[in-house]
């Protein structure tokens, strides 16, 4: 599909632009724009207004993601650990991106693919990620271990408490962590996250880091399709949030974070995550396969494993195939 984001950027503001000033940055006539804009509105559910004597608008305006202005924004330190940012119209799975950028480019750490939208986004245990055009943050960020698969345990909570700090930097409040890689605000998802590893299990092992932010998801009609409750970081806020600046946030606590995550693992942010730790101290279920366990959350350890308090004592959980649920 091509969608023609020159003519969505001149309609970004959201305001009214006369068809012979379209026309002519463009090159074609009045009505080749608006049917044009017809077809983005079917191809990517923009909501395209024509007003006779006014021109032609994207109601409420749209904001596109930027990589030069999002790498403008990133201080020096943090630009000098990123290796590129890509900004993708569509993709199947940023994830899927990123992994094709680590099989074939060196280094592999370094690297952010974000996109406008995904085609077949996916979350935790291969649940869809509903993921509309240019209302959310589609992210995935490349990272290489030297130590396999061992080194990575609590790295998702770790991830966690990137975005957190991100979400926090642009004025979302009341944000915190529900094992092992739920962001929530506002008792709805408001983020997850989506750890992919390939490589050397034992040796070196490049991880796929993704995350995805719920924006501004408030009116898509794709809302409907999430099967759990969820908010937006803009309503969580009680304002818009901008996606670009949400973006270099994210890349500004998560690179930094990585960088010290392999020198010190989960420890050094243990004590971060479970202060936003929402299910400690509650009744809670684990679910595995036709499997429950109920009992207490209790923290998580150094390795990231969920410590629950049952009638048996105190029990170790990893991730995996786990999933928890907060009992009423």
């Amino acid at each position: 599909m091509s969608i023609d984001l020159a003519l969505l950027r001149a309609l970004a503001d959201g305001e009214f632009h006369s068809g012979e000033e379209l026309g002519a940055l463009f090159g074609i006539s009045r009505a080749a724009i608006w049917k044009q804009l017809q077809k983005l509105e079917e191809a990517v559910g923009v909501c395209c207004e024509s007003i006779k004597g006014k021109g032609y608008r994207l109601v409420g305006g749209i904001e596109l993601l930027d990589a030069q202005l999002i790498q403008a924004s990133l201080p020096e330190p943090v630009r000098s650990l990123l290796s590129s940012l890509t900004v993708l119209v569509d993709t199947d799975s940023t994830n899927r991106e990123a992994m094709q950028l680590v099989q074939s480019t060196l280094p592999a750490r370094g690297h952010v693919v974000m996109a406008e939208r995904q085609l077949a986004g996916r979350g935790r245990r291969g649940r869809p990620w509903v993921s509309p055009f240019a209302r959310n943050l589609y992210f995935s960020a490349t990272w290489e271990f030297d130590a396999g698969a061992a080194a990575l345990e609590g790295l998702s909570l770790a991830v966690g408490v990137a975005v957190t700090r991100a979400l926090r930097a642009v004025g979302v409040p009341g944000v915190g962590l529900k094992w092992p890689n739920d962001v929530i605000a506002n008792n709805g998802k408001l983020a997850g996250i989506l750890l992919e590893m390939t490589g050397d299990a034992a040796g070196r092992c490049q991880v796929i880091i993704g995350i995805g932010i719920n924006v501004a998801m408030a009116g898509a009609a794709e809302a409907a399709a999430i099967d759990q409750q969820w908010t937006d970081a803009s309503s969580a806020a009680g304002k818009p949030i901008s996606r670009n600046v949400l973006a270099a946030a994210l890349i500004g606590e998560l690179l930094p974070l990585l960088t010290e995550f392999e020198r010190s693992g989960l420890a050094r942010f243990r004590e971060e995550w479970l202060a936003l730790d929402i299910a400690r101290g509650k009744s809670i279920a684990l679910l595995f396969g036709d499997q429950h366990i109920f009992g207490t959350a209790a923290g998580v350890d150094d390795t990231g494993a969920l410590i629950i308090e049952t009638a048996q004592g105190l029990q170790r959980f990893h991730g995996g195939e786990v999933s928890m649920r907060l009992q009423q």
